[in-house]
């Protein structure tokens, strides 16, 4: 027995004593190999560390050795061990359901590292939507780690081990935290806004998420994630009243019900109308312009963050009693699909002109990672295309 795992082996009383509820979730460990990568379809934890990059060195071979070190890590420290050369900061704490999920952007296929022909069609370069104020600091990428885990120690430790072993070969072009509340289980978890956020997600995960015959074979049983950073304008939110909030997002706060239904998974009813003639849910409210109902049937698997990274302060305070600052926190958007081209990208650019929520919201941040499929004991990441190459 070795690394976090001796630590707490010595150490079983203070586990114990911290109650079984924790320690369930805290000693659960999920392996890195399998048919899909974890982290896609697998219970979400609370906390995430993302990060994407930028390949900086000239040698394709560079890349695989990468990646073999990459594979060897993260089987390491999904299972309680340690990365080589580990900085030691999580000796004594479990790997609180860690996860460890890589994605390929379509910078590393631009043609430096011989794979241009192998690029998938489906890694397209998002086009611009109405309303974006990205920050190219804060978009794009070559590759992409997010850790999950319920510890935000974990999380950071896994990725910065991953990063230290890339030393050379790839460099952080951003990085963002996130984090749920500790809802409990089969709930759903509120957003900054206060609102039950992800009622409504792709099941149907073979159809929906994971990549098939149609694309190329590094690619089969993997998925397409999407990154959004979605800045909330939380100031001017909670100077809002309930009323016009529910309007806007077509659901009621508490409840989490639809409007005019009782339930939280209860099925919208897009065609009711109140006493005056108006739709119960309005035509622009965040519900509508997300339904499948009114999206040709298009769903995607939604696994995002709250984020918070502080807050800015401003020479604006009215009305007196104003505070003065914008919060720099919001959403951490992240969504798996099968193809961005039928899922995200037709989903969005009708939401992007009309949802009723965009006068609250800012998107400063953006990505598009191809997920490959899972890897079995013996191989490394992405091992298929570099056999292609």
């Amino acid at each position: 027995m070795s690394g976090r795992r001796a630590f707490l082996g010595s150490a079983g009383g203070l586990v114990a004593a911290a109650g079984l509820s924790r320690v369930a979730r805290a000693s659960a460990s999920t392996s890195f190999f399998g048919e899909h990568q974890a982290g896609i379809v697998s219970p979400q934890p609370t906390q995430t560390y993302f990060a994407a990059l930028d390949v900086i060195t000239k040698r394709p071979g560079d890349i695989v050795r990468m990646f073999r070190a990459w594979t060897d890590a993260a089987s390491r420290l999904t299972s309680g061990d340690e990365a080589p050369g580990d900085s030691g900061e999580t000796l004594g704490i479990e790997t609180s359901g860690l996860t460890l999920t890589f994605g390929l952007g379509a910078g590393l296929f631009d043609g430096r590292y011989g794979l241009a022909a192998h690029r998938p069609e489906a890694l397209m370069d998002l086009p611009g939507f109405h309303g974006d104020q990205l920050v190219p600091e804060r978009s794009g990428g070559d590759l992409s780690i997010q850790a999950c885990a319920d510890d935000p120690q974990v999380v950071f430790h896994a990725v910065r081990q991953l990063v230290r072993l890339a030393d050379g070969v790839a460099r952080v072009r951003w990085a963002q935290t996130g984090f749920l509340p500790d809802t409990p289980k089969d709930a759903t978890p509120r957003n900054l806004m206060g609102f039950k956020d992800g009622t409504r997600n792709a099941l149907d995960h073979a159809r929906l998420v994971w990549v098939g015959d149609e694309g190329p074979s590094w690619m089969r049983g993997g998925s397409y994630l999407v990154v959004r950073k979605i800045r909330m304008a939380l100031e001017h939110w909670d100077v809002t009243d309930v009323d016009f909030q529910e309007e806007t997002i077509g659901r009621s706060k508490r409840s989490g019900a639809p409007l005019g239904k009782e339930r939280e998974h209860d099925p919208p009813d897009f065609e009711s109308m109140d006493a005056d003639g108006n739709p119960v849910i309005a035509e622009n409210a965040h519900l509508r312009m997300a339904a499948p109902e009114t999206n040709s049937g298009v769903q995607i698997l939604r696994r995002g963050y709250s984020y918070n990274d502080g807050a800015n302060f401003t020479a604006e305070r009215w009305p007196p009693w104003r505070q003065g600052i914008e919060y720099d926190a919001g959403l951490l958007f992240m969504a798996y699909q099968r193809d961005p081209r039928t899922g995200f990208i037709p989903l969005f650019e009708n939401m992007a002109k009309l949802d009723a929520l965009n006068q609250f919201t800012t998107h400063v941040g953006s990505g598009l990672f191809a997920c490959p499929g899972g890897i079995a004991p013996g191989q490394f990441l992405a091992q298929g295309l570099f056999d292609a190459t």
